[in-house]
């Protein structure tokens, strides 16, 4: 599977934790690409925290608008019914607790639900953002991540050693191998994607986690 096939699958599989009527808010990098999954039949309102409500999808080639950018200053169209509003309300939204999900990337997440994915000490960087408004006040948070970084290392980890933006604020975790939830006892496995094997997955995590009753008797032998 190549690099765009896995980032889609991701995105993909983060579109079916949505429901209608959420008011979700997508980071940066692969969690924007959910917006093209979502399925017909469900409507979810987009907020971007640079301050607007119903982002539609990506407008078409020769009709952009420098005026509607998403928080990652990525060209978006506005769909009806959508609101423009100023950064007090666009972050008052987020910390009154009214976003029902945020999905964002990470460069570290732990087994404890912490995330970190704002900064690697000794590299520049763009700064937090808003990512840990949204991680303490999104109802729920999703991660979209590879499993690995370019160089292999894992991103799953048994606890994260680079700069944290929350903690304990992760639920799940949405890689390219498979679902993990974060539990009170640890990361629980849910999924695995097909084609995957468990001594593949546990290879590429740095974190113990135990595999929820109904996919270990669907990979029987296989888990050992």
């Amino acid at each position: 599977m190549d690099k765009r096939a896995r980032r889609e699958y991701i995105a993909r599989r983060v579109a079916q934790e949505l429901s209608n009527g959420d008011v979700v808010n997508l980071g940066i990098g692969i969690p924007t690409l959910v917006a093209n999954f979502i399925p017909a039949e469900i409507t979810v309102i987009f907020h971007s925290e640079n301050g607007f409500v119903g982002i539609g999808p990506p407008p078409r080639e020769g009709e952009e608008d420098p005026d509607i950018i998403n928080a990652g200053g990525q060209f978006v169209t506005i769909l009806p019914g959508g609101a423009f509003f100023d950064s007090t309300l666009s972050f008052g939204i987020i910390r009154g607790g009214h976003l029902d999900i945020a999905v964002l990337g990470v460069l570290e997440v732990d087994a404890q639900g912490n995330l970190a994915n704002w900064t690697v000490p000794g590299r520049s960087g763009p700064g937090m953002g808003g990512a840990m408004d949204l991680v303490t006040g999104a109802k729920r948070v999703i991660v979209a991540t590879e499993h690995t970084t370019k160089s292999g290392r894992p991103k799953i980890v048994e606890r994260c050693a680079l700069p944290l933006t929350g903690e304990r604020v992760v639920d799940l975790i949405v890689s390219d191998l498979g679902v993990l939830e974060v539990t009170p006892n640890g990361l629980l496995l849910k999924e695995l994607r097909p084609g995957v094997t468990i001594d593949e997955l546990q290879a590429k995590t740095a974190a113990r986690f135990s595999i929820q009753p109904c996919l270990a008797a669907e990979l029987g032998p296989a888990i050992g």
